[in-house]
């Protein structure tokens, strides 16, 4: 299963996982399509953090895997916590420390398997009539 996933990641990115990661609940088990309207039509920094690299993924399925984005489905969306970079800030006698988050995002895909249609049965017996009354 996981040999048939297709990663992208982008590391070290200047924003905070813990406004990434509702983005990515958002994607989570959705079509690439689809995911990829759902962040495009989202004016957030993590959104448009978060497209570049589902687009990412979306190239390395087609140019690697030969397969179609219509195929790929959204198995694994996981924003990671990075390092963290420190600031001071002078506040009177004493400073602060600033932390500055950054992330590791990473998008997986997988492809979807169409089932082939069902077809129906039909059957040379008539089906039994429900009646109404007394046995």
């Amino acid at each position: 299963m996981a040999e048939k996933m297709i990663l992208a990641q982008q590391k070290y990115i200047r924003i905070s996982p813990k406004k990434v990661n509702p983005m990515l609940k958002l994607v989570r088990n959705k079509s690439a399509s689809e995911a990829a309207r759902i962040l495009q039509f989202d004016d957030s920094k993590a959104a448009k953090l978060a497209a570049k690299v589902l687009k990412t993924a979306v190239s390395n399925a087609i140019n690697e895997r030969n397969l179609q984005e219509e195929d790929l489905m959204v198995a694994r969306a996981v924003v990671n916590e990075g390092p963290r970079y420190k600031a001071r800030r002078i506040s009177g006698r004493h400073f602060n420390i600033l932390r500055k988050r950054s992330s590791h995002i990473q998008f997986g895909l997988m492809p979807v398997e169409k089932k082939p249609e069902a077809t129906k049965k039909v059957s040379s017996k008539p089906k039994a009539k429900a009646t109404k009354g007394k046995k």
